[in-house]
C-alpha cells in the first residue's frame, strides 16, 4: 500500500473543486497522467481515467478505469464503423464497502452466470453456461496494492438485462482509500482555470 500511496503523494498534482466534486490530476514520475473525481461528501471516487499517449505523438486519449465509459462517437481519425449498441459492455463503480461491475446487455437468467476469483492473475472471470459470454475483469486496485481476490467476497445479481457483480472491499484497500482521501482533503483546490494545487 505504502508504495502506491507515496507515488501519489509525490506526484505533481492539480485540483479543481466543482460543487461537492473535487477533481485531482496527477502527473506521475513514469510520464503517465491520471485524473480522479471525488465526491467530497461520501469520500468515494466517482471516476478515474488514465491518459494513453499515442505512438506518434499528439494529444492521446483518456482510458476510463472507473465510472461509465464515454458515449461512443466518431472523430475524424476513427474509421466509420460503430460497435453494435446491443453488445455487452462493462462499467465499474466503487462504493464505501464494495467494488462493482455492471455488464449491460446480458439477457440470460442469473443461473447462467458464474463469476470466479482468479488469485494467480488478480482478476475475476465471468462465464455463461451457454458459452455466449466470457470476460476477464481486471482489478487495477489489486494490482497496485498486491491484493489477491477471494471467491467468498463475490456476489452477483441480474436485473434489467444487466449482470451486477459486487466484491466486498478488503481492509487493505479500505485503509488505502481512507489514507488517500485524507490527503486529498488537505489539498487547496482552485476554481476552474487556476491550475495550482498545494497542501494547505
Amino acid at each position: 500500500m505504502s508504495d502506491w500511496l507515496t507515488t501519489l503523494k509525490n506526484a505533481k498534482r492539480t485540483c479543481i473543486q466543482q460543487g461537492n466534486l473535487r477533481k485531482v490530476h496527477y502527473d506521475l514520475p513514469n510520464g503517465k497522467e491520471m485524473v480522479e473525481e471525488y465526491n467530497m461528501d461520501t469520500g468515494v471516487v466517482n471516476r478515474r481515467a488514465w491518459k494513453i499517449k499515442k505512438d506518434l505523438g499528439g494529444e492521446g486519449q483518456w482510458l476510463i478505469e472507473l465510472g461509465d465509459p464515454e458515449p461512443p462517437g466518431l472523430s475524424g481519425e476513427q474509421v466509420l464503423i460503430k460497435e453494435n449498441a446491443s453488445q455487452p459492455f462493462v462499467s465499474r463503480r466503487v462504493t464505501k464497502r464494495s467494488l462493482e461491475w455492471r455488464i449491460r446487455n446480458l439477457p440470460y437468467p442469473i443461473e447462467t452466470y458464474s463469476v470466479t476469483a482468479e488469485p494467480e492473475n488478480k482478476y475475476l472471470t465471468v462465464r455463461t453456461t451457454n458459452k455466449k459470454y466470457f470476460k476477464k475483469l481486471e482489478i487495477p486496485e489489486f494490482e497496485r496494492l498486491n491484493i489477491l481476490p477471494e471467491q467468498s467476497k463475490i456476489e452477483i445479481q441480474h436485473k434489467f438485462n444487466t449482470l451486477i457483480i459486487t466484491y466486498e472491499k478488503p481492509e487493505v484497500l479500505k485503509n488505502f482509500e481512507k489514507a488517500l482521501f485524507d490527503e486529498i482533503k488537505t489539498l487547496k483546490a482552485k476554481h476552474e482555470g487556476e491550475m495550482d494545487c498545494k497542501p494547505s
